[in-house]
């Protein structure tokens, strides 16, 4: 007799976008423990609705409400949100009450933050998930190398996106993005003060995704921190393939004699670190400049996966 398929956990996707798309693309090619239940929208002439149904996945364009009234709702366990901050709040308590785990790909930051590669394994019971946002996901793990070596003072990141790969919900959202991505900077990277600025580059043809990383710290030598960077590039890049640095990590020093001085958040001495990173998306649905929403919803994956592992366990034991 031929051993039975594992069983897989059901995700539901609100959000019919470019982030959404792709990310069900990704389900339904790569993940071993996920199936696509349905996807949810709120226009039903979406390019997103339309591929869902081409491939068999139950739909809905009336938003949550539609999704609740779905035959599938009750088998669904996991619930993915790539919408906006304002709508999360309202998909998350619905969701929430009926007993299914949101991976929350909005800057809204109900549940608690998540870098896969940083903390992914420590909210794994969690009822809300915050992916924090695409740039944070791409710049946070570098703050957290220089973290894990050294006492990182301050970090500011630069997020240059392709201004076509920014939708409506990435627009409408930019506020959000600074602020949540700054508080994960904190939280989650490990730096005592955070900042982050994003760029929508409008250049024809379309820019890869380009991210900065300065740090400031004290504690650790140039080598520990290159090493530690080097090495974190290397486990993101096991489910962002296309994530990379552009150049050798750089270094300048501030002593007594020249000490920095960032306003607002005081004077230091120790090692200034520039990281600079690109992100190549795998094209799974958008174009591989669009390294920005490929990060997110590949991360939102690897975090779905390891709640559904976990899940799996627990009714396996």
């Amino acid at each position: 007799m031929a051993p039975e398929a594992p069983r897989k956990v059901k995700v539901a996707i609100i959000g019919s976008g470019n982030i959404g798309t792709d990310l069900m693309i990704k389900v339904m090619r790569t993940s071993d423990v996920l199936e696509m239940g349905a996807f949810v929208g709120i226009d039903p002439e979406s390019d997103g609705l339309k591929r869902a149904a081409r491939l068999g996945v139950a739909i809905t364009h009336e938003g949550i409400d539609g999704l609740t009234r779905l035959p599938v709702w009750p088998e669904i366990e996991i619930v993915f949100d790539a919408t906006s901050a304002a709508a999360h709040k309202k998909n998350s308590e619905i969701c929430i009450a009926a007993g299914k785990v949101m991976v929350d790909l909005t800057p809204a930051a109900i549940g608690p933050y998540v870098i896969p590669v940083v903390n992914g394994d420590d909210h794994l019971d969690a009822s809300n998930v915050n992916m924090v946002t695409c740039g944070g996901q791409a710049t946070i793990p570098i703050v957290a190398a220089v973290a894990q070596v050294a006492r990182v003072h301050y970090g500011e990141i630069v997020a240059s996106i392709a201004s076509k790969s920014a939708g409506p919900g990435t627009r409408a959202n930019i506020d959000e993005f600074t602020e949540t991505t700054s508080k994960g900077i904190e939280i989650v990277g490990g730096a005592e003060k955070g900042k982050a600025i994003i760029i929508l580059n409008p250049a024809e043809p379309p820019m890869i995704m380009r991210d900065t990383v300065f740090t400031l710290s004290s504690g650790a030598t140039e080598e520990q921190i290159e090493a530690s960077v080097e090495a974190m590039v290397k486990k993101v890049q096991a489910y962002v393939p296309g994530y990379r640095l552009k150049q050798k990590v750089q270094f300048e020093r501030f002593g007594s004699n020249n000490p920095v001085a960032i306003p607002g958040v005081g004077t230091f001495q120790g090692i200034k670190t520039s990281v600079f990173l690109e992100v190549e998306g795998a094209a799974h649905y958008l174009p591989a400049y669009a390294g920005n929403l490929d990060i997110m919803t590949s991360a939102a994956l690897k975090t779905a996966e390891k709640v559904a592992q976990r899940k799996l366990l627990k009714k396996a034991a």
